[in-house]
């Protein structure tokens, strides 16, 4: 009976650990940069990796900012939408994608029009790599989901 109440002891003590782990992972968030942090970041990073003139900073700061105003505006929707735990139809769905692929088609005609063949082609480079690792992360966050489904059936 003691080895018993002092197994339950030890079980009931390495749960409770564990979920104070996991509720720490959680409570820390990035701090939220403001849309001109965002936009200024952005195109040093672009000016590094493409080596832009001060011509083309200038004309690239405006596509940007307005995508991050969007995009934005964008979450913060998305956030009211979970809360109220409001699912979109077919239609809007539709809709949505169709805007944001839109702008994606906007704005590669906006970068080819400002960036020389060469930037253009790095520049296309670096967005398919993106996509390539915004997609592992999609799936690494979706196989971490079914692992805690299956951890508590």
């Amino acid at each position: 009976m003691k080895k018993l109440a002092t197994i339950l002891a030890f079980v009931f003590a390495f749960t409770f650990t564990t979920q104070a782990q996991k509720q720490k992972k959680r409570s820390h968030k990035r701090p939220q940069l403001t849309i001109e942090q965002h936009t200024n970041l952005a195109i040093k990073k672009m000016t590094l990796d493409l080596d832009l003139s001060e011509n083309q900073k200038n004309k690239i700061k405006p596509l940007i900012a307005a995508k991050m105003t969007e995009r934005k505006a964008f979450m913060e929707k998305r956030k009211e939408a979970r809360k109220e735990r409001k699912k979109h139809t077919a239609d809007e769905v539709y809709t949505l994608k169709s805007k944001m692929l839109d702008n994606q088609i906007a704005m590669r005609n906006s970068m080819k029009e400002i960036l020389n063949k060469e930037q253009f082609e790095k520049f296309e480079k670096m967005q398919k790599a993106r996509k390539i690792r915004t997609k592992k992360m999609k799936m690494k966050k979706m196989q971490e989901k079914r692992g805690q489904k299956m951890r508590r059936k």
